[in-house]
């Protein structure tokens, strides 16, 4: 085990469970919240509506603008509303885009937030917001955006298709994968990383043959809780800053573009993050587990190519551009030669660790 580390506890509730939901008018009185606004996505508005019926008077109606990868322009119209109805927290329901508008505004406001997820995007658990503005997607720390309460409700994520549930695990998994050769990595998270990645391993495949089973749906949503712990507590590295570059500078949708970049940055920091790759082989049970991965994304029926969610191959050397324009904490020395070679691997949907620049 490392015998020196630094583990720092993030303050934060979590109420996990199926039915939990019926808890939310209490945990806002809780955290004094008389008039939360509730934030969904546009496709999710119905179900937020429901929320709102559960609240009953204390609240100040909603917000249902929330959209992917937290443009500003969206998060300015939403504190139009929290000022113009005196709201005093938000209750975010929804994926990451939802989660993110919230976090984006109590930055802004300090408001206190519950967050109740239906993905497995894991941003719930974590101080890190992520903001597009002028086409390219900044990212920052801070505890002002960490939810004070997270509902965890599997009831809400039995609804979730399985194409969705196995790109929303994927991506999830891309959380503990990373902390587990993160720079500040310590035994506590990577013990979570470890059962985290192995229950979404077990979980994932479950779903798509039985989108209903619920024994399934809550062993992936614990796993999804881990891998966000894990997001919150260590720094990120290459893979994170290549979806953050995907995204937010090509629009790329977010949870399908960590599953198709996971096996590729895996395969480009594997001779470089021993003690990890070893984590992953007593999960996989293979050697190769960059391969592995990827097999595992294509029998969930993940995307399995950057080319299939829309990016041009034009694109490829000014993503290259940007994912190296800044130094980052990675187990590999970046380069920008290796990671235009990355990419270009990720867009065809080549095996991960085909071309030399991502073997090394």
């Amino acid at each position: 085990m490392q015998s020196e580390f630094v583990f720092s506890g993030l303050p934060m509730r979590v109420l996990f469970g199926d039915g939990t939901i019926a808890q939310l008018g209490e945990e806002a009185a809780r955290l004094g919240m008389r008039r939360p606004l509730v934030l969904s996505t546009p496709e999710q508005q119905t179900q937020a509506q429901e929320i709102l019926t559960l609240l009953g008077d204390a609240s100040s109606g909603g917000f249902f603008g929330a959209t992917m990868h937290t443009p500003v322009a969206v998060t300015e119209q939403a504190m139009a509303v929290v000022a113009e109805r005196r709201s005093d927290g938000l209750i975010a329901f929804g994926g990451g885009s939802t989660t993110g508008l919230s976090k984006a505004i109590a930055l802004r406001t300090d408001l206190p937030q519950i967050a109740i997820p239906t993905t497995y995007a894991g941003s719930e658990m974590t101080p890190i917001l992520g903001e597009t503005r002028d086409g390219e997607k900044h990212t920052l720390r801070s505890e002002k955006v960490l939810p004070e309460t997270t509902i965890y409700d599997v009831a809400y994520t039995i609804g979730l298709p399985p194409a969705m549930s196995a790109t929303s695990g994927l991506n999830a998994m891309a959380h503990a994968i990373e902390a587990l050769y993160a720079r500040d990595r310590n035994p506590i998270i990577s013990l979570m990383a470890e059962t985290a990645i192995g229950s979404l391993v077990h979980a994932l495949p479950a779903i798509l043959a039985r989108p209903d089973d619920r024994a399934a749906r809550t062993e992936a949503l614990y796993g999804a809780w881990l891998c966000g712990i894990t997001l919150g507590a260590v720094e990120m590295g290459l893979h994170h800053k290549l979806c953050h570059t995907l995204g937010g500078s090509f629009d790329l949708p977010h949870a399908p573009t960590h599953s198709v970049v996971l096996p590729y940055a895996l395969a480009y920091n594997t001779a470089a993050a021993p003690e990890a790759v070893a984590v992953l082989r007593r999960v996989f049970g293979q050697d190769d587990v960059a391969v592995a991965l990827h097999e595992f994304g294509r029998r969930i029926g993940a995307p399995s190519s950057l080319s299939s969610l829309g990016l041009r191959e034009s694109d490829l050397d000014r993503a290259a551009d940007l994912a190296t324009a800044r130094p980052y904490p990675n187990p590999r020395v970046l380069d920008r030669t290796s990671i235009r070679a990355l990419l270009d691997d990720a867009y065809h949907g080549r095996a991960p660790g085909t071309s030399a620049g991502t073997a090394g």
